[in-house]
């Protein structure tokens, strides 16, 4: 019996009723491709291929990776198990040929969950869904809304990027370990169409990041080193507001408008 190990974050999610809702909600059609990131001990790919899936499974633990390389599903190719970090290899290197865009799912270590859902939604053309499962508290901060007390960074560039609903909680009993915190299950659909008008990705990462790095100031002054106060009043944004009360719309014309300052004049 493998022995969760601390440095990678594991706790193996045990309870068998679980782990069939799950299995359920993804519910893969027969021959659907399946990244599915940090299996453990396999409790969520069994099912997931008792159901049909291709299922690609990426494992750091090289125990738990050459304990999975045994399973019958490798032999007949429904099951793929590569040892490597996650955050290594873009999603777009896992996609099947002549498949179309991945489903992908996933126990995240809560020491790794905000760069992971950053590398994973960063190629939304690769992605059709992600169903993850993540300590509550960063799923609430996920779908928060402006005015929250715990709305922020991630909040709106998980937005910005995808659908997130949040589908059921997970009690610290249904792991072994059992952590200390309440887990949640959520989903991620990548949005079809950019929710609010195009723009410079970049630009809006920086926004964000300078805006909600210093959220008790007011954007007059968080966003000094970016924006001046008329710049941002150009884009419809209150300078004397703090990050908190400004919705995806507002800091998607504060990006616009940064682009438009960094682009040189024409010659």
């Amino acid at each position: 019996m493998h022995r969760p190990r601390r440095r990678f974050g594991q706790n193996f999610l045990t309870d068998a009723g679980i782990l069939e809702r799950m299995a359920d909600t993804i519910s893969p059609a027969p021959g659907e491709a399946v990244l599915e990131i940090g299996p453990g001990r396999g409790a969520l790919t069994a099912p997931l291929l008792d159901r049909g899936a291709q299922v690609t499974a990426i494992e750091i633990d090289r125990d738990l990776a050459a304990t999975l390389q045994q399973w019958p599903a490798t032999q007949d190719g429904r099951l793929t198990v590569i040892e490597d970090d996650a955050l290594a290899q873009p999603v777009a290197n896992f996609r099947l040929a002549g498949a179309g865009p991945l489903r992908i799912v996933g126990n995240l270590p809560y020491n790794l969950s905000t760069p992971l859902l950053f590398h994973l939604t960063d190629d939304r053309d690769s992605v059709s869904d992600l169903h993850l499962l993540l300590q509550r508290e960063v799923v609430e901060r996920m779908a928060a809304e402006p005015g929250s007390r715990v709305y922020g960074r991630l909040s709106v560039m998980l937005q910005y990027r995808c659908q997130v609903d949040s589908l059921f909680d997970l009690p610290p009993t249904c792991f072994t370990p059992a952590p200390r915190v309440t887990s949640a299950f959520v989903r991620l659909r990548p949005h079809p169409t950019p929710p609010i008008p195009p723009l410079n990705e970049r630009c809006l990462a920086d926004i964000v990041a300078q805006a909600f790095g210093q959220r008790r100031k007011t954007l007059r002054n968080a966003l000094a080193s970016l924006l001046d106060a008329a710049a941002i009043e150009a884009a419809g944004v209150n300078p004397g507001d703090r990050a908190e009360r400004i919705d995806l719309a507002g800091f998607g014309r504060l990006a616009r408008v940064l682009g438009q300052s960094q682009t040189p004049p024409e010659a």
